[in-house]
């Protein structure tokens, strides 16, 4: 939703696909600017296939996401084939890169799809404007083969960005997003790429599911068509999608020490990895950033120091009648040696300004705890502790 991430695919028809994600840091903050930039991590051949079904292959590649930690991969465009590093980002819909149109300083600093080196490509007549909480991009439609690893999607309708806004979207090291959030999010009349990869049987199950290690050693993945267990530990539980828009599920609390700080008549939380954060209504999260970190560093109530880490409460998040618990290790992440901030963020409310009802966002900061998978044949959510 960017609040961001991404990720890299490979897989034949009738298999299931796991990509290993690259990690990265990235901010806005001067602080953090200047201390959280970190070298990708390499990206990580991963065989699975001793683990695997014996009728799956399997293979993986990268990732990235927003604010802090972030998780990237590649897919390619036209005919022959021109390269992306995109946001692989359950909080949208639409796919989108930089158009050599596109003059923006935020484009010059990536790749750019050059429209005329692709035999397949076609142009639409129709203008888009897409934004996101890291920014925005002006541009137009077009259609061409995509390619996801060796999954392959003929007539994919995406965006070519002409304009983008700068801070983020210049920063970050990925070139565009791939969404895979509901059709009723994308751009009208377009369909998303996941639908395509359905739709055209180029997957064997409506399913796609991320593992977001919070280990520097440990590939992340995303896989499409199935699910490889080995990624988690227990068993999956299921919540139902209460809108098909979002990837979106009724919570029923969130609470610290006993006490309920959030969500305290039920509320709709959206599982996102576009988003690195816990984000939610800004008055609440200024409560528990107070009440989590009374004496903060420089003036910003997101800023501490890293001692007080094993001082802080755990996070319980009830959904579904399951408790699911966020240590302070998670959601606090370190900057320096001796300064950390933690990771929750209001401006919810700015989602539906007309609605009363509560939304939180459960960004990375959770799925680096839990497995998650995204089930459109049965408009459900799958979530378990990651291995």
């Amino acid at each position: 939703m960017k609040w961001l991430v991404l990720l890299r695919l490979v897989a034949l028809s009738e298999c299931i696909v796991i990509i290993p994600l690259t990690k990265m840091k990235i901010t806005q903050e001067p602080i953090r600017e200047k201390q959280l930039q970190e070298k990708f991590l390499d990206e990580q051949s991963h065989s699975l296939s001793q683990n695997s079904h014996p009728d799956h292959k399997f293979s993986s590649h990268g990732l990235r996401n927003f604010q802090n930690m972030v998780y990237f991969g590649k897919i390619s465009i036209g005919t022959p084939p021109q390269e992306f590093q995109v946001n692989f980002d359950t909080g949208s819909s639409d796919l989108w890169v930089p158009s050599v149109d596109c003059q923006s300083p935020s484009c010059s600093k990536h790749k750019r799809f050059n429209p005329q080196k692709s035999t397949t490509f076609r142009r639409l007549d129709q203008k888009i404007r897409l934004s996101y909480g890291s920014g925005s991009m002006n541009g137009v439609l077009g259609c061409d083969t995509i390619q996801i690893g060796n999954l392959v999607i003929v007539n994919q309708t995406f965006g070519l960005s002409q304009n983008q806004s700068s801070g983020v979207l210049e920063q970050v090291p990925y070139d565009g997003l791939l969404g895979l959030a509901y059709p009723s999010l994308a751009v009208r009349g377009t369909t998303p790429v996941f639908d395509n990869l359905k739709n055209q049987r180029v997957i064997s199950e409506p399913v796609f599911a991320f593992y977001l290690s919070s280990q520097p050693g440990n590939s992340s993945v995303v896989m499409f068509g199935g699910v490889d267990h080995t990624y988690h530990k227990g068993k999956i539980q299921w919540v139902p999608v209460t809108r098909t828009s979002f990837w979106q599920v009724a919570m029923s609390s969130i609470s610290i020490n006993g006490n309920v700080v959030g969500c305290s008549q039920g509320c709709q939380a959206i599982v996102d990895t576009g988003t690195s954060s816990l984000v939610g209504p800004t008055h609440l999260v200024t409560n528990i950033l107070k009440l989590i970190n009374p004496n903060p560093i420089m003036d910003d109530k997101q800023v501490l120091l890293c001692d007080a880490i094993k001082s802080l409460p755990v996070l319980l998040l009830t959904i579904n009648g399951i408790i699911y618990t966020v240590p302070p290790h998670y959601y606090v992440q370190q900057i320096s040696q001796e300064i950390c901030f933690s990771s929750f963020q209001g401006g919810t409310e700015l989602l539906n300004p007309s609605e009363t009802s509560e939304t939180w966002i459960l960004g990375d900061v959770f799925l680096r705890l839990y497995f998650s998978v995204y089930d459109r044949g049965n408009n459900r959510i799958g979530l378990a502790p990651a291995a």
